[in-house]
């Protein structure tokens, strides 16, 4: 069975998905390939009167009505929806066969009959063959899949300045009369006509909070979106346009390729939501804990996607490295001494800073000292806060960021469970830890572990905590805080992720970020003005502050 056949017949629920994951993990993949069977599929007409209204991205599935991932099929121009959906595009390829006589009889018939196997995605425009079982980038000798794609980029364009023009002028007249449109329609446009949101292939909101997010920090975003686009083809096919990646092995899957160009498709205002397929392949393939269509971890995601395209900037391509997520938030997979050891990439740049641990025996006085890099920090919220939820309760004082900071960097006595082995002593004895700040990073990212687990269940801690959306102010952490400028301690929030709903494995992921000096909220495909009074009252779960004097430039030296 082929990757493509699997990934289908898991998607359909026919196979079940561990027999899928071990075929991704075990067996290598064809790349996207020349199809034979464009001249009997491809015979379309150009008419614009047999296509739906409005913009191709957003047409209707003519079987559920659907307007999510847009098939449209090149031989009779029929629009069904995709793959991630309910897969009737596929259903109506099936339907179209002539299943009533045998293979050899009817041969020559069915080489002359048209095929339905080729349709095209109205979002990506990439080419999908069903025969083939695999996206496809070849063309007919007239050219007609480009010409299909030119239409619909042309009509993808002309709803999109219709759009347009029909809300400036809404806006015009609603100033004209000196209303105030500030939680109007038009408003709301003006103000967000180029953000872009990542439509949802299935629970994919813990990837899609993440990504919104770490494209709202503009020293790292800037880094990825200026990198030349990577060819990963070669042959006949070099030096055109890559309308879907897929790889012939892992050395040819660059996460580093799609990860820019998912970047790049955001704050451009030429659609109002992109479909991060070709992105999730690629974590679907180096990363096997994100397989399937489960909810993840939002912040274990991001620790993997960082760690993965750390290792990938590195060259370190082939290099299996395991991730472990340390209850102290540090990170400490072999590979991955990045802010100390190893070539230092726009990842540790940007996000990392260095911890010093120390532990001292509480029998003979003796102190050790170690040196921590990380990438984010995790933070326990003080059980004492744990059952205020809301800002408004008036049981008790609010938990606030710094709150949890002080805990903790807080001087703490280990446990029986967590005696020290002291170097000394010779043996494991009762003692001291604390955390100081080293040095702290460029862009500050805050976990806040609202997941524990009891004797049975992973619950949440739904506790609301107070954080400031400027100058969080981080020089009472710092183990040489006279070393250190005027402002380079101080912090203005740029992203929150939130998550929504009672556990782990279920609820609902989104994000605000501050773009521009305007803060917008990202919902999977839907971005809305937000303002900042509904950003602070968030229940954050990550915090991504970015450092104050570094907001004003974004280059970054590596």
């Amino acid at each position: 069975m082929s990757f493509s056949t699997s990934l289908q017949s898991c998607l359909s629920g026919r196979i079940c998905f561990s027999r899928f994951a071990a075929l991704l993990a075990g067996k290598q993949t064809h790349a996207a390939m020349e199809c034979p069977h464009l001249s009997s599929s491809v015979c379309v007409a150009l008419d614009s009167s047999r296509f739906q209204s409005g913009s191709p991205s957003s047409w209707c599935c003519g079987v559920c009505r659907s307007n999510k991932s847009p098939w449209v099929c090149l031989t009779c121009l029929n629009v069904h929806c995709g793959r991630y959906v309910n897969g009737h595009a596929k259903k109506h390829f099936e339907d179209t066969q002539n299943t009533s006589c045998h293979q050899k009889k009817c041969e020559k018939q069915e080489k002359e009959k048209p095929q339905h196997s080729v349709c095209m995605d109205c979002s990506s425009y990439s080419t999908y063959c069903y025969r083939c079982d695999d996206f496809v980038v070849n063309d007919t000798k007239m050219g007609l899949v480009q010409k299909v794609r030119e239409h619909l980029q042309s009509l993808e364009n002309s709803a999109l300045a219709l759009d347009r023009h029909r809300k400036r002028k809404l806006l015009e007249s609603s100033s004209n009369s000196g209303k105030l449109v500030k939680d109007s329609v038009s408003y709301s446009w003006v103000m967000a006509h180029c953000a872009t949101g990542l439509r949802n292939l299935g629970n994919t909101c813990f990837m899609n909070a993440i990504l919104q997010s770490l494209s709202n920090i503009q020293q790292f975003c800037c880094y990825f979106k200026e990198l030349p686009a990577v060819e990963l083809r070669s042959g006949k096919t070099a030096g055109r346009r890559m309308y879907h990646t897929r790889s012939q092995g892992d050395t040819s899957v660059s996460l580093v390729e799609e990860f820019r160009k998912t970047l790049c498709s955001l704050w451009q205002g030429s659609q109002s939501a992109f479909s991060p397929d070709s992105l999730f392949y690629v974590v679907w393939k180096i990363m096997p804990n994100f397989r399937g269509y489960q909810q993840q971890d939002a912040h274990e995601f991001m620790r993997y996607l960082l760690d993965h395209l750390h290792l990938e900037l590195q060259g370190n391509h082939s290099k299996v490295t395991e991730f472990t997520l340390s209850e102290d938030g540090l990170q400490s997979s072999p590979g991955d001494k990045c802010c100390i050891n190893g070539t230092s990439t726009i990842v540790t740049s940007v996000f990392g800073g260095i911890l010093q641990n120390e532990v001292n025996c509480l029998i003979c006085g003796t102190e050790s000292k170690k040196f921590d890099p990380f990438l984010d920090l995790s933070l326990d919220i003080p059980s004492q806060f744990r059952n205020k939820r809301t800002k408004n309760m008036e049981n008790g004082p609010i938990c606030t960021l710094q709150d949890c900071l002080r805990s903790f960097t807080d001087l703490e006595e280990l446990d029986e469970t967590e005696l020290y082995m002291c170097h000394k002593c010779k043996k494991k004895q009762k003692s001291t830890k604390k955390f100081w700040i080293q040095k702290l990073p460029k862009v500050l990212c805050l976990h806040l572990k609202r997941f524990h687990w009891t004797a049975y269940l992973r619950n949440k801690v739904d506790t609301y905590v107070e954080f400031p959306l400027r100058g969080l102010d981080m020089k009472c952490y710092l183990l040489e805080p006279e070393n250190m400028g005027p402002e380079s301690c101080l912090y203005d929030l740029a992203a929150v992720v939130v998550h929504h709903g009672s556990g782990v494995g279920s609820g609902h992921y989104t994000a605000y970020a501050s773009h521009e000096g305007r803060w917008f909220h990202f919902n999977d495909s839907t971005v809305t003005l937000a303002d900042e009074d509904t950003v602070a009252k968030a229940k954050a779960y990550i915090l991504f502050y970015v450092e104050r004097q570094a907001m004003a430039s974004t280059d970054v030296k590596l």
